[in-house]
């Protein structure tokens, strides 16, 4: 299940996303407009400048601004930065991986090789899905807007 943390990331980067200035977005005109507390959306926000896909700048008219673009940030990248693992068994993950304790031989085991390819088609997925791709749906589900 994808954790607050990590939807109220990607919340915030879609707001950030549709802004057309260019100017810095203050955290608690982000807070307000993603609907995310503010002190939780303070460490979030860090996360995503030191992950590099936000820029911040501090003193007056300052705030976070999108670095990437919303092309360029899918939504594996930014749930592994939030979430850790995708996968659903340790011995399945890219990034992550562990042997299952209970595990007789992994190139044998069929519970494995169908998280395995659960995992796969995950992950293809969700790096095919950028906020500009999501932008695009709420458009398509959202015509009046």
């Amino acid at each position: 299940m994808l954790s607050k943390k990590a939807k109220y990331g990607i919340n915030a980067l879609l707001l950030l996303a549709k802004k057309t200035e260019a100017e810095p977005v203050t955290i608690h005109l982000i807070s307000e407009q993603a609907s995310v507390p503010q002190k939780f959306l303070e460490n979030i926000l860090l996360d995503l400048r030191k992950a590099g896909i936000l820029g911040s700048k501090k003193g007056p008219g300052g705030g976070y601004y999108m670095i990437k673009s919303p092309d360029d940030i899918n939504l594996a990248d930014v749930m592994r930065l939030f979430d850790g693992p995708i996968a659903l068994l340790p011995c399945v993950t890219h990034k992550y991986y562990e042997r299952c304790d209970e595990c007789q031989d992994e190139e044998t085991c069929g519970l494995r090789d169908v998280f395995l390819e659960l995992r796969n088609e995950t992950v293809e997925l969700l790096k095919r899905s950028t906020l500009s791709d999501i932008m695009r749906r709420e458009k398509k589900l959202n015509p009046s807007d």
